[in-house]
């Protein structure tokens, strides 16, 4: 890499988007392109949904109808990658922006991020903040403190006629600044006073302001506002806006977002500049100057704890009224957790093989922590079907509804329970502590445990976790290993698999169209196979007066997915995807049991152990985690 080329090119690029010139050039360019004058709802807007949108209809999309039923959802790509299991939660975000830009009341409100420790809160400011550092540099007013909208320069009597010129709205005052500059400097002549483009900055603190909470005993509005220069005071006036520092969270945030961190640890009073922000959309000057105009997204955030204690104060209703709020809970889908963890690890410099099942593992614990108790079902079911697995009631046809499942629960759940954060420690922990470069659902667990140990939490929570870590899950993931074990010992598993799929459906619609079978060899007709239908059936408990009701829902349900251009397999429908891995594996539970067990194996049971372990390692294991599973399965999972 030539890397003085490379930093040239890089500059000139980045020269060749900076643009200096007079107030009548930015007109011309505005009247070229009005959206450059667009507000910082608008923008941050713009920016999410320009990445593109996909729209997830249920009648098209099975996971989606399972889980939302027949709401339809809108996945942006903006939040693709970092963001995971909080669909409806970041559509509702972007429909609060989406107002906004319209110029709506939620214009004039504080967004507010409300959730438990670690659920993404910051993670979502970040990511606004982080793209507005990338958007497209904004017009400003050169040398101004707040690098403000240029138009300001417009006076009033006058924007009628530029707005219908320039087919713009023009919002706003100058402030007190560049109003002295602009008689001073400039004699009042604003068709002169000189435009530059400016990017936004987190460090900068260009149209990025951030506000950590402040010590009520030590609470200073200038933090907010900006301050008077003290140095300045025996050189002019009191009211002169050259003794301003205009360097507070709002001067600097306008045209960009304010970020309030823990926003109701600071004291109420410190708060009444929101007010005026959102709602009057203007900011006090330090000293006895006039109020400034303010053009930013305010976005706050807190746990939940602290928002139910402002809350309860009914002294606090002008803030309360000029809040949007917006629950950010838990990720309670197994497949999207473990996405999160995905991710995190990939960002770190672990170099380490992670066996199956291992990160399903932590997830299932995270979930189980975060679920509110169900009369229904048990909290393994209950996280099933919360990941949008079809569960059918035992001995019936009748499926498990996961939105009645979500009524029951009420809406808090998902604001309690284990953290991501936490789950994440206990893996880094897990590989840190690992002997061989690798970590799997045994070490996954037995870190857990420690962790839970050492949590700052109540007895009976400590207790409960500690059940789900050595009871539930240990129980879960014996049948997970079972189940891989005895697929192993089966030489082209799925295809077996297929064939009886087939074989069912073929049966099952025959059945429930009351027709005949044809043989494809002979050509002969023949009646529905009863006794093989029963025989997978009975694998997941459904009696013989379900059976009807099963096999019209089986067939029904495929005909669906056919219709909607999808794709049918064995794994098509969960319940009976259970029940054709039980038959195939039960025909051989019993020689991998022997097998895996038996500490002196002959020939045969020789080459059939290793061709198991082949197959395990051509499934994701690697030696080491495949010894160690083995082991573990001998002495744990067959009790004779």
């Amino acid at each position: 890499m030539d890397f003085k080329q490379f930093i040239e090119n890089d500059r000139e690029k980045h020269n060749k988007h900076k643009f200096k010139g007079t107030f009548l050039d930015y007109l011309e360019i505005v009247k070229e392109n009005p959206d450059v004058a667009k507000l910082a709802h608008k923008r941050v807007y713009d920016i999410i949904v320009d990445k593109g949108v996909k729209i997830l209809k249920p009648e098209e999309n099975a996971r989606v109808r399972k889980i939302y039923g027949n709401e339809m959802i809108k996945r942006y790509n903006f939040f693709e990658n970092d963001f995971f299991g909080i669909d409806k939660i970041l559509m509702k975000l972007v429909n609060y922006f989406y107002s906004a830009s319209m110029k709506g009341e939620e214009a004039r409100q504080v967004l507010y991020l409300v959730g438990p420790v670690g659920a993404g809160k910051s993670s979502l400011v970040e990511a606004l903040k982080k793209a507005l550092e990338m958007a497209d540099p904004i017009y400003a007013i050169e040398g101004c403190p707040m690098h403000e909208e240029p138009l300001h320069l417009i006076p009033k009597h006058l924007r009628p006629k530029f707005e219908e010129s320039l087919g713009v709205q023009i919002e706003g005052d100058l402030c007190p600044v560049c109003r002295y500059r602009l008689m001073n400097e400039f004699n009042g002549r604003y068709e002169d006073f000189p435009v530059e483009t400016k990017g936004f900055s987190i460090r900068s603190r260009k149209g990025i302001g951030v506000v950590p909470p402040v010590d009520p005993n030590n609470q200073d509005t200038s933090i907010l506002t900006g301050a008077v220069d003290i140095s300045k005071m025996d050189m002019y006036p009191e009211d002169d806006p050259r003794i301003f520092s205009l360097n507070g969270a709002f001067n600097v945030g306008n045209r960009g977002l304010v970020e309030f961190i823990e926003v109701f640890k600071n004291d109420v009073e410190y708060l009444h500049t929101i007010i005026t922000a959102t709602q009057e959309k203007s900011i006090p000057s330090p000293g006895k100057g006039s109020m400034i105009y303010f053009d930013g997204l305010i976005i706050a955030h807190s746990n939940e704890a602290e928002w139910n204690k402002f809350k309860s104060d009914h002294t606090n209703e002008a803030i309360l009224d000029r809040i949007v709020k917006i629950e950010v809970p838990y990720c309670m889908e197994l497949n999207e957790e473990k996405k999160i963890y995905e991710k995190i690890i990939k960002k770190s410099n672990f170099n380490a093989h992670i066996a199956p099942h291992t990160l399903d593992i932590a997830a299932m614990f995270a979930i189980l922590s975060r679920l509110s108790p169900s009369a229904k079902v048990d909290p393994i079911t209950k996280l099933k079907i919360y990941n949008g697995e079809d569960i059918v009631e035992k001995g019936s046809t009748k499926r498990l509804d996961l939105l009645e499942l979500k009524e029951e629960a009420g809406p808090n759940e998902g604001m309690k329970g284990i953290s991501t954060r936490f789950i994440i420690k206990a893996i880094d922990n897990a590989l840190s502590s690992s002997e061989y470069p690798c970590i799997n659902p045994l070490s996954i667990m037995e870190s857990l445990i420690k962790s839970v140990k050492d949590l700052d939490t109540s007895q009976e929570d400590k207790k409960k976790y500690l059940g789900f870590i050595q009871d539930t899950l240990r129980k879960e993931y014996n049948k997970i290993l079972e189940k891989e074990i005895t697929k192993a010992f089966i030489h082209s598993f799925r295809e077996q698999a297929e064939s009886l799929f087939n074989n069912y459906i073929d049966n099952a619609e025959a059945y429930v169209n009351k027709t005949k079978l044809k043989d494809n060899s002979t050509g002969e007709e023949l009646n529905p196979d009863e006794s093989f239908m029963r025989s997978i059936e009975e694998q997941i408990g459904i009696s013989e007066s379900s059976a009807k009701g099963f096999r019209s829902d089986v067939t029904s349900y495929m005909f669906y997915v056919v219709r909607n251009g999808g794709h049918i397999d064995y794994t098509a429908y969960e319940p009976l995807k259970e029940a054709i891995e039980k038959k195939l594996t039960a025909s051989v539970r019993d020689l991998s049991r022997i097998i895996t067990k038996s500490r002196v194996r002959d020939k045969e049971q020789d080459e059939k152990y290793n061709a198991m372990v082949e197959e395990m390692k051509e499934n994701g294991y690697c030696p080491h985690c495949c010894d160690v599973i083995l082991k573990y399965a001998a002495n744990n999972l067959w009790k004779d």
